[in-house]
């Protein structure tokens, strides 16, 4: 089964062609940090025209690469929630008119579940039930994935995610945006014990719920304090300091949880699985407690179309289908 899948959440215009959703024939995706990064940050709007400006042209272009026409598309698959609504709706209105137009299945996916996916299609042999670690720049959650579409949530953050930390830490630092991978190759030089940073634990209730907004105003104060003060800031020793506290957040929780379950398979998945030191601590972690650990490709890890068409194939095969009258949505439960 070919599915031509579209994903538009944020600010990466993605289309690929998956084959019974494991198999990438092609992935095209058009990057919009250039239109973004003077702003430091993701606008909206922007972000909104530029995907309407690319996704036909993206479509065409993953069919070529894929060498198949439209009428061997089976289905059409799209990310309808949770994202930038303007963003969303880019991709849901064009998904719908592509599969009307070419008399096939509508599906719609979750972003989220769509991350989780991403695995599949680096991993053959993985299959449920696994726990995975959801992390991206809006979206910190750990997911108990008992089957391909059904899953519950374990935990998640009360607040910022852990790549939002990131992204405002490389903000006050002078990193630029996007903040992940700048924050990243400048921890490499830096002391993971250069500065304490606190690591913020929720203790009212569920031990896997998570907050970084503490951790992320405890970079900002220690930068602003230097530039008021005069001092010089160690920044290779603080984003190391950071990336260490992140890592150390998320790895114990996820751990814990998969002792609790009794699984042998941990995942982790989104924009935050590219950190270095995150993965670093994942492999050691998993080493230690004898379980598999499953990470995507940095390809993989970004919003990306294949991911959407791994997801959507067994969305499909549960009977999750849509017509033209799916909406898009800001918000929505995994």
């Amino acid at each position: 089964m070919k599915i031509l899948a579209v994903e538009s959440s944020c600010d990466e215009t993605a289309v690929a062609v998956v084959e019974d959703g494991r198999k990438i024939l092609a992935d095209e995706i058009f990057s919009q940090v250039a239109l973004h990064e003077i702003y430091g940050g993701v606008v909206p709007e922007i972000a909104a025209r530029s995907h309407l400006e690319v996704i036909t042209l993206l479509a065409d272009r993953a069919l070529e690469k894929a060498g198949i026409g439209r009428k061997d598309i089976d289905a059409v698959a799209c990310t309808y929630a949770p994202g930038l609504i303007g963003a969303v709706l880019v991709g849901v209105n064009f998904a719908k008119s592509a599969a009307l137009a070419l008399g096939v299945p509508l599906i719609p996916v979750h972003h989220i579940r769509g991350h989780i996916a991403a695995n599949y299609l680096a991993f053959p042999e993985l299959e449920p039930p696994f726990l995975c670690l959801a992390i991206s720049g809006g979206n910190t959650m750990l997911v108990d994935v008992r089957g391909y579409t059904d899953m519950a949530v374990l935990g998640r953050t009360r607040d910022d995610a852990a790549g939002e930390c990131f992204d405002k830490s490389a903000r006050v630092l002078g990193l630029g945006y996007p903040g992940g991978k700048p924050i990243d190759d400048l921890s490499k030089r830096g002391d993971d014990r250069a500065y304490d940073l606190p690591r913020p634990w929720v203790n009212d209730g569920n031990p896997y719920d998570m907050s970084f907004s503490g951790l992320k105003t405890a970079v900002v104060n220690l930068a602003h304090h230097a530039q008021q003060t005069g001092q010089e800031l160690d920044k290779p020793g603080l984003a190391a300091s950071l990336c260490r506290a992140v890592s150390e957040s998320l790895v114990g929780r996820t751990m814990a949880a998969a002792e609790q379950l009794g699984y042998d398979k941990v995942a982790v998945a989104g924009g935050v699985a590219a950190n270095s030191r995150v993965r670093a601590d994942f492999e050691a972690a998993c080493r230690k407690a004898g379980k598999k650990l499953f990470v995507p490709p940095l390809r993989l890890c970004g919003d990306n179309g294949a991911m959407i068409g791994a997801q959507g194939y067994y969305e499909y095969l549960a009977g999750h289908t849509a017509g033209s009258d799916l909406n898009a949505y800001a918000t929505m439960e995994l």
